[in-house]
């Protein structure tokens, strides 16, 4: 019996890219010159950091200014670079530097990368990404710059690339310290700075063209200004509604459970509570840099913590979690049953029943593996629920915060951890999809069933 060839799907190829990448990190980190002090930081701690690199995590059991010299420092942004873009972008920027043609199965990939429902113009969207990408994050690094040169002088230049090409890619590493950006709660520049380069980068790149090809139209009076909103898509609508509405939802929350709390900002003026808090709430959203202990939070902020992480960012950005478009849909279509409505309605446009089983799958999926995930690291490492539950979490959403368990975590606990980040970067469902077969589906309707629901 012939047997059958495994065929390199599109989201096999994306798994094998950022396995790939991650290992390759994982070797780098691993050799001696990569450390501060000239020894080895072993395989483990070098496959765990690098995995919290290359899937934009944040997640570090060494301490990332003092483990690592400047040749690991230098890995790991490049990895973070990697990781932010994808597999797919990184590999098409080079096709295209080198002059080589994007064959019609690259197409495709590029496709699968960014969710889009075409393959018209995928080469001059994936440039797009990349000047995109490397304009923001040259504009935070000036700001950044500004920021640190009175305290950093000649390294204020790196800082600010780190720090910057950190921040927009949600990954959460700083070479501050143990303590993440704490020293800065109060420093207005580094805070806007910091939450700037979350938002823009956690939003999607599909909602960037659409706000700057609308803005166009707005300059050449091609649409009022009074109709920007209106002719802005849907998709585009949905993510800067949830995210303000997560933000702003966010600050006022823990502004109210921490405002009193004296290991937080209890000593703070009321206007340093307000940007605590709302770095707070922005930093959730996959980015990983705390200017407050997480351990430090009030029962209820913890609470909150682990419902914005779940959500994360939105589609086709550099963010984890999962999604805000995947809530809104799910949200919606409750909002429908209790309306009566037949069909799931937002903007005054009808959303496909798809998205719903889409969106269903993805947060059922993720439940799952949270759900697993949380149960080894209770059996394995002795923590307690929320313990476990905070740290597997934030490796899922690729977020990066912590309860300050993860220096502590053992062989298996690194292991576990690194996998709850590798699959939370690539995407539960892009797992599941990956492991079909291949054979065709069946075509044929059943009858149907009447079940009982609730």
């Amino acid at each position: 019996m012939k047997k059958k060839k495994m065929k390199f799907t599109t989201t096999r190829i994306i798994m094998l890219g950022f396995l790939i990448a991650l290992l390759f990190g994982t070797v780098l980190l691993a050799l001696p010159a990569a450390s501060a002090d000239g020894k080895s930081a072993g395989f483990l701690d070098a496959l765990f950091v690098s995995t919290s690199a290359v899937c934009v995590t944040g997640l570090s059991t060494v301490v990332t200014a003092e483990q690592w010299s400047l040749f690991g420092q230098v890995v790991i942004l490049l990895l973070v670079q990697f990781g932010g873009l994808g597999i797919v972008t990184v590999m098409t920027a080079m096709l295209l530097v080198f002059g080589k043609r994007v064959t019609l199965s690259e197409r495709l990939l590029i496709q699968e990368a960014y969710n889009l429902d075409t393959l018209g113009g995928l080469v001059r969207i994936t440039k797009k990404v990349v000047k995109g990408t490397l304009f923001v994050e040259g504009l935070g690094a000036l700001f950044y710059f500004f920021c640190f040169v009175g305290e950093y002088h000649a390294k204020a230049v790196w800082y600010a690339v780190f720090h910057s090409v950190s921040a927009f890619c949600n990954a959460g590493l700083d070479l501050i310290g143990d303590a993440s950006f704490a020293p800065y709660c109060t420093n207005v520049p580094v805070n806007l700075v910091t939450m700037a380069l979350i938002v823009v980068g956690g939003i999607g790149f599909p909602v960037w063209w659409d706000v700057l090809h609308k803005t166009k139209l707005v300059k050449k009076r091609e649409i009022p200004m009074r109709r920007f909103w209106g002719a802005l898509s849907l998709h585009t609508k949905i993510v800067i509604t949830m995210t303000v509405g997560l933000i702003v939802g966010g600050t006022f929350l823990y502004f109210i459970f921490e405002y009193k709390n004296p290991e937080t900002m209890g000593a703070l003026h009321p206007a340093q509570k307000v940007m605590v808090s709302l770095f707070q709430s922005v930093t959730t959203r996959t980015a990983g840099f705390q200017t407050v202990a997480q351990e430090k939070l009030t029962p209820a902020s913890g609470f909150l913590t682990l419902l914005l992480m779940f959500i994360g960012g939105s589609p086709s950005g550099t963010a984890g979690g999962v999604k805000t478009v995947t809530i809104a849909v799910i949200f919606l279509s409750v909002f429908s049953v209790i309306r009566g409505k037949n069909h799931i309605e937002a903007f005054g446009r009808r959303i496909p029943g798809f998205y719903l089983k889409k969106a269903l799958a993805v947060v059922c999926v993720s439940f799952a593996c949270m759900t697993a995930g949380t149960l080894l690291i209770c059996m394995s490492q002795g923590f307690g629920v929320l313990d476990s539950l905070y740290e597997v979490v934030s490796a899922l959403a690729t977020v990066g915060l912590s309860l300050g368990k993860t220096a502590g975590l053992n062989g298996a606990g690194k292991c576990i951890i690194a996998l709850c980040m590798y699959l939370g970067r690539i995407g539960p469902i892009t797992l599941a999809l990956s492991l079909q077969s291949g054979q065709k589906r069946e075509v044929r309707k059943l009858p149907e069933g009447k079940v009982l629901i609730g």
